[in-house]
């Protein structure tokens, strides 16, 4: 009983706190002229975005960092969930920094970001061998008991899956409400998942930070008046996966993470057919730009896009029943 009075508490007050922080930090990046930038080759109804503030993932880490800290109830696991938040948060942050705020318009190179994210996802797939029991076996869902022991390939599979599900969730990130609420279902998901594994301390992390997501709809949801950012997109990037990797499940985010996944395969498949046909399969990439271009109205693709993660979810919970 107490641990779900715990959860409940920190839902609350992570809710509450982005809640009340959105009306005083919106104003701020608008005064700061911390202002989105729309690419002309994208759909045109997102034209009247350009100048919305961005950056407001500064507001769900603040709210997630302020209930963690005063709720009494951090730990090892705890420190380091937020540790790899706040380091992808850092890396969006200063990819953010340097195209709005220096006025570069590609910000941080590529090779720099991928080194930054390649050492923030080494240090945590080095902690989870040091600390897990099943060492570098990891649960295999649908198959019972079953696990994939990776051995020497630990380390590298863990870092490619968490790189990868971080710039997964940074491409969802491109329609109002789109990937924090996503996030959101995942999770609630992984939140459920832990508690029912006895990892108490995990399942107040994910579940405090899904209050956060939740609060943070409420400015972002269509018309957003403030969109989260590589700040936000990354930093929750980094939370989803290191949420799974200490549970030992990151053979788990394709299934509950499907519309990160399908976002980003989107964008592989387009980039090589185009360079080797000349062809584009997708109309538009990242996949909600291609349904979008069929005629979809953003809150559809949205609605959509959330009502599949929830069914992505109770199937990832059958996985692992």
């Amino acid at each position: 009983m107490v641990e779900y009075i715990d959860i409940l508490r920190n839902i609350v007050i992570s809710f509450l706190i982005t809640l009340i922080l959105g009306p005083i930090m919106i104003p701020m990046l608008k005064r700061l002229k911390i202002g989105q930038s729309i690419r002309d080759d994208g759909p045109q109804t997102h034209l009247v975005k350009s100048g919305t503030p961005t950056m407001g993932g500064l507001i769900i880490v603040i709210a997630l960092v302020i209930t963690i800290l005063t709720s009494g109830m951090l730990n090892k696991d705890m420190l380091i969930l937020l540790m790899s938040t706040f380091g992808f948060g850092l890396i969006g942050f200063i990819d953010d920094y340097i195209k709005v705020v220096k006025r570069r318009s590609l910000g941080l190179r590529a090779y720099q970001k991928l080194v930054g994210q390649i050492l923030v996802a080494a240090a945590l797939a080095f902690y989870q061998l040091s600390t897990s029991v099943l060492g570098t076996k990891l649960i295999v869902p649908f198959l019972s008991n079953q696990y994939l022991d990776l051995g020497v390939f630990y380390v590298p599979f863990i870092a490619f899956v968490v790189v990868g599900t971080v710039n997964s969730v940074n491409l969802t990130d491109g329609l109002d409400g789109l990937a924090s609420g996503v996030t959101l279902i995942v999770l609630s998901f992984f939140g459920l998942v832990a508690l029912n594994l006895g990892m108490v301390s995990i399942s107040i992390f994910s579940t405090t930070l899904a209050g956060a997501c939740l609060g943070f709809l409420i400015h972002n949801v269509y018309p957003a008046r403030v969109f989260m950012g590589d700040t936000g997109s990354m930093a929750l990037g980094g939370a989803v996966s290191a949420i799974a990797i200490l549970l030992n499940l990151p053979l788990i985010i394709p299934i509950v993470g499907g519309i990160y996944f399908a976002e980003a395969l989107s964008v592989i498949i387009q980039v090589i057919s185009y360079k080797t046909t000349g062809k584009r399969v997708f109309l538009m990439s990242p996949l909600h730009h291609h349904f979008e271009q069929k005629g979809w109205k953003e809150i559809k693709v949205v609605a959509v896009f959330w009502t599949v993660t929830v069914i992505l979810s109770l199937i990832g919970l059958i996985s692992l029943s």
